[in-house]
């Protein structure tokens, strides 16, 4: 706890509370400071192939980790894998579809067997499959639901029997959504599991916490190949990818939306022994921007003697706990 006070200390005397005053803080922590080490320790990344997936492993390699990628893809796993070994980390792939017991087991005795132990777990394999309610099928809902959701389940049990029986720790890191913290059009499958995946780390962190195991939610916004279907987001994704071209500050700020690598230094983070008392957060970041989202809780609430009828609550409802209703779903971006 004592270094995170003298950050929190030195990051108000540099902001000074303005906008300005934090830019120059981050500037000069990132210029100033030492990089976050992991050296010795093993993470496992499911979905590492590419996109989101590619660049927690190659940045938890480039802090000193041992990293097992995996990824449905042999092909993307071996390649992804081939990087990081010629850039000076290690590595090794494992192929595999998760959401059975049999991978999340398989990529834990994988880390073991190659690296001797398991520190970190980053769940971020993941599919697609957008209907809108009355089309989606039983195979579309099935798909998403066991990819992300049981797949999420099976690999930090199994990340979590290992850690607790070496002892020492452990960090669990989640891959959430805006989707499953306030619902998305078209994506019943898809924000239900991400909801579900949050659900979950809050109730891991608690299970977790004797043994000294952290988990938490990390809800990206970052231009890969799920948001490049995203028609306004869809031409700055592509001129990114093809020409190199910068995302502009609307993107970057003003709906916080950036790049895979911007997201990574979040990963790295919450794998490394600084946060060690963070945990049960859904934590937010794209582009420019980083944030922690709230836990759902009760904003407004009224009480009746002897209970509510439904003839009272139609009464009570404009006026009292229903006067000011939540919003739901995702904002539209405002370009």
């Amino acid at each position: 706890m004592r270094p995170a006070r003298r950050a929190s200390a030195r990051l108000r005397a540099l902001t000074d509370g303005s906008d300005e005053g934090l830019r120059k803080a981050a500037r000069v922590t990132t210029q100033t400071e030492q990089h976050t080490d992991l050296t010795g320790k093993v993470a496992v990344v499911t979905g590492s192939g590419r996109g989101l997936g590619l660049a927690y492993a190659k940045a938890l390699a480039a802090a000193g980790a041992a990293v097992v990628v995996n990824d449905v893809d042999a092909q993307a796993a071996e390649t992804a894998a081939k990087e990081i070994a010629d850039a000076g980390g290690r590595a090794v792939a494992l192929a595999a579809a998760v959401g059975p017991t049999e991978t999340a087991e398989a990529l834990v005795g994988t880390a073991v067997d190659a690296f001797g132990r398991l520190d970190v777990m980053v769940t971020n394999a993941g599919v697609l499959r957008d209907r809108v309610l009355w089309k989606m099928s039983d195979d579309d809902f099935d798909t998403v639901i066991d990819v992300h959701l049981r797949g999420t389940f099976t690999c930090v049990r199994a990340a979590a029997n290992r850690m607790r029986e070496q002892g020492g720790g452990g960090r669990v890191i989640v891959a959430g959504s805006p989707a499953g913290q306030r619902g998305n059009f078209g994506q019943t499958n898809y924000s239900a599991a991400k909801a579900g995946i949050a659900a979950m780390a809050r109730t891991w962190a608690m299970e977790l916490a004797k043994a000294q195991i952290t988990v938490n939610a990390v809800i990206p916004v970052a231009a890969t190949a799920m948001t490049r279907t995203i028609p306004v987001f869809a031409p700055h994704v592509d001129a990114l990818e093809r020409e190199g071209t910068p995302l502009p500050d609307a993107l970057r700020k003003g709906e916080g939306f950036g790049t895979a690598e911007d997201v990574a230094g979040l990963v790295v983070y919450l794998a490394s022994d600084a946060s060690a008392a963070v945990t049960g957060q859904c934590i937010g970041i794209g582009g420019d921007k980083l944030a922690l989202w709230s836990h759902p809780q009760e904003v407004s609430v009224a009480y009746a003697d002897g209970g509510w009828s439904a003839d009272a609550i139609a009464a009570a409802w404009p006026v009292s706990v229903g006067r000011d209703p939540q919003t739901y779903g995702i904002p539209a971006p405002q370009l």
